[in-house]
């Protein structure tokens, strides 16, 4: 049987791929934990989440997302463009074709805002897409 594997993708400071990484380390999961910066930037802090693989970029963002259990970041890794353009057509693409089941952040910045979502903390955020993806890892 395949490992399970978590997938975070964010861009730009990577502050909310770093929260959520913490926030399942503290889980102790089996599960491995990737996670792809859009940049280089984003996946250094990420890094500095602890126990985790790390990768840059959209090819990263491509084959972690066909290996993935779960893929985790903001909503916006699913639409071309966004993340002020850091996310490309075939990142968006590939995370949206994904078999993994996916738990998107909603973020209202970056040109879009999700109605009916409100305006949640981060911290908030990131407490509920932590259990989502260890409730996800148990079924």
């Amino acid at each position: 049987m395949k490992k399970q594997q978590i997938l975070i993708i964010d861009g730009q400071g990577g502050k909310m791929g770093r929260q959520l990484a913490e926030a399942l380390l503290s889980h102790r999961l089996s599960a491995e934990i990737l996670v792809v910066g859009t940049n280089a930037i984003a996946t250094a802090n990420m890094l500095k989440a602890g126990s985790v693989q790390a990768a840059t970029g959209e090819n990263a963002v491509i084959v972690g997302s066909r290996r993935a259990t779960v893929i985790a970041g903001p909503i916006g890794i699913v639409m071309a463009d966004a993340l002020l353009g850091e996310i490309t057509a075939p990142m968006a693409a590939a995370v949206a074709q994904s078999e993994a089941y996916k738990v998107l952040l909603p973020v209202n910045r970056c040109g879009h805002y999700i109605v009916g979502v409100g305006e949640q903390s981060l911290s908030a955020l990131i407490t509920e897409a932590a259990e989502k993806i260890v409730e996800a890892l148990q079924n």
